[in-house]
């Protein structure tokens, strides 16, 4: 094999097809606008559609970029892949079905990722399309994550941009014998030896296409047979545990297979099976964790899943948890009011077919961290009052939950609510505003405690302003959400309007809704004013507005040194803000204006 140095390409694409006449045009065309060194290897996989005309078209077109391989049907996934990667020559190369399309930037964006932080693999966004997409490794981008650090290995789908040295010298392929899970294979494989790892997320890189006549090969009746999907998961454990030895690591790459491959067989696939595949399943699943589960995995399973462990030998057991968790959680928002400074929350939330405690709970949206909070419940009606001021600063999601046979189900509240609910107000009360929101898409109910997105209603108004011997005094107003807010004030701020430069000054409460600042400015320009704010999250800051009470002083002028400065407050012509122009005349700058004038 070639070093890197001698590879012709950057990146080569490799395309397995089998009858995606329809959806071809579209992935090559997404692939072809890749600004990237790139070279494109078709292997079609025994088409009986218009597909090879089509590949026919495409490769005499594009001489030297497209390459187009002929095989008979193997009926595996695997088999054409192996052999576009047998072909490819380039430094790193990317697997991408020919029902899907990549983003115009995405090879350029992971390249250029990968050759930054010498990266072995570079996982690319990917968002689906009528398909369920892995979202929890691409809520930020990273320059380097490990496999125990983060949840990268939860996507085992072989959509990635690979370095193909790493591939050839480990002899990473996939299964040809699976007709499904064979990028799970190749995949978990390649992890085990990957050194870096990248996240590319702030970008969709990756469209993953639900095809509308289901022809796909995750669509077939029995493509996720519980059983078949059960027996698959053996290879790819064993591979990796081949690799990883016992420990922290293993366990927390043990953890996404027996979460994702073998309890979710336990739910709706176990329910959906006959009497005879109930029992089969159970055994299947009891024994991969007689061979595979450990205490550190155990320790890291949510509530469900331990019980599906002490479970496994009781069948009636496992189905009542597969009941429980399928059942239909019915939720309704119908009341949503303030009471005092307690956010009064009400309406429905039942469990079809179960009895079981239900209650509210609180997760903040970055930290995770969890408030259950109790409900007062007649029958399927509850009321809740939360104190929202007491809550930690952060976006804070609502959720209607029941706990039940040791299972806890939950779903967001607000989707489903009675006709004109609307979020009330936001609240300010001891010195931190409260926002509650319907979310945008879904209409769920969130509260942001702090104003970390929702914007935070607040006004300041200058009520008077004058020279003392330090500066420019400024006596001014500061509502938050209508309520006196000065106890949130934190500086003044003047930003230079041609620079950015920024200047504070500290300001201080005067009453429950004043301020004072005195102000100097270090330097010559047009400065306008803001009032920074702490309302309990991020710092923030509102345009300080002269209304009609509001009275300016005349122009001052004062001197240091040499220089003789001057500053004029005014309140500017289109929202009325209230900004200084500043300007220094030095002995340097009288000179200038004279050797002008003689000109």
């Amino acid at each position: 094999m070639e070093t890197e140095s001698e590879c012709p390409v950057d990146v080569s694409i490799l395309v397995p097809t089998f009858n995606c006449r329809a959806y071809l045009d579209r992935c090559l065309v997404s692939l072809l606008i890749q600004r990237v060194s790139k070279e494109i290897v078709v292997v079609d996989d025994g088409s009986t559609d218009d597909t090879r005309s089509l590949l026919d078209l495409y490769a005499a077109h594009h001489p030297g970029v497209i390459r187009v391989i002929y095989q008979e049907h193997s009926g595996t996934p695997g088999s054409p892949r192996n052999r576009a990667l047998a072909h490819a020559r380039g430094r790193y190369v990317f697997f991408c079905d020919a029902d899907d399309y990549l983003g115009p930037e995405a090879l350029s964006r992971m390249l250029a990722t990968a050759d930054r932080n010498g990266a072995d693999i570079v996982l690319g966004k990917v968002v689906g399309h009528g398909r369920r997409a892995p979202e929890s490794m691409f809520r930020e981008s990273a320059d380097q994550v490990t496999l125990l650090g983060s949840t990268v290995y939860n996507s085992l789908l072989c959509f990635k941009l690979f370095r193909r040295e790493m591939l050839e010298r480990h002899g990473v392929r996939f299964d040809e014998t699976l007709r499904v899970g064979e990028d799970m294979v190749f995949t978990s494989h390649a992890y085990c030896h990957a050194d870096v790892i990248s996240v590319v997320s702030d970008y969709d890189c990756y469209h993953l296409v639900s095809r509308p006549d289901g022809s796909s090969v995750m669509q077939e009746q029995g493509s996720r047979d519980p059983l078949a999907w059960l027996r698959m998961a053996r290879v790819p454990i064993g591979l990796m545990a081949r690799h990883i030895p016992p420990g922290s690591l293993r366990d927390h790459l043990l953890l996404r297979h027996f979460r994702l491959d073998v309890f979710d067989q336990l739910g709706a696939p176990l329910l959906a099976a006959d009497e005879a595949d109930r029992e089969k399943i159970a055994f299947e699943a009891a024994d991969i964790c007689d061979e595979w589960l450990t205490e550190g995995v155990i320790e890291r399973l949510g509530a469900a899943d331990r019980l599906r462990v002490e479970s496994l030998h009781d069948l009636d057991r496992l189905v009542r948890l597969a009941q429980v968790e399928t059942a239909t959680l019915h939720h309704r928002l119908t009341t949503l009011e303030w009471d005092g400074d307690r956010l009064v929350i009400g309406g429905h939330v039942s469990l079809d077919g179960f009895e079981g405690e239900a209650s509210l709970l609180l997760r903040e949206r970055a930290s995770r961290q969890e408030r259950r909070v109790p409900i007062t419940r007649v029958a399927d009606l509850f009321s809740v009052s939360i104190p929202v001021a007491a809550l930690p600063s952060g976006m804070w999601d609502v959720y209607a939950a029941v706990d039940c046979e040791g299972v806890r189900r939950l779903a967001r509240l607000g989707s489903e609510r009675a006709p004109g609910l609307d979020r009330p107000a936001p609240r300010f009360t001891s010195g931190i505003v409260a926002l509650p929101y319907l979310t945008r898409q879904h209409g769920n109910l969130s509260v942001d405690v702090g104003g970390h997105l929702a914007r935070v209603p607040a006004s300041v108004r200058l009520a008077e302003a004058g020279w003392l011997r330090d500066g420019l005094r400024v006596d001014g107003v500061v509502e938050v959400a209508g309520e006196p807010a000065a106890v949130a004030v934190r500086d003044l701020i003047w930003r230079e309007r041609r620079s950015g430069r920024e200047w504070r000054a500290a300001a201080t409460q005067t009453a429950a809704g004043a301020f004072r600042s005195v102000s100097r400015w270090p330097a010559a320009g047009i400065w306008d004013s803001y009032l920074e704010l702490d309302v309990g999250g991020p710092p923030v800051r509102f345009p300080v507005k002269i209304g009609d009470l509001g009275r300016l002083p005349a122009p001052a002028t004062w001197w240091s040194g040499l220089a003789r400065w001057s500053a004029r407050p005014y309140a500017t012509a289109v929202n009325r803000r209230l900004s200084a122009s500043v300007r220094a005349v030095t002995p340097l700058t009288l000179l200038r204006r004279l050797l002008h004038r003689a000109r």
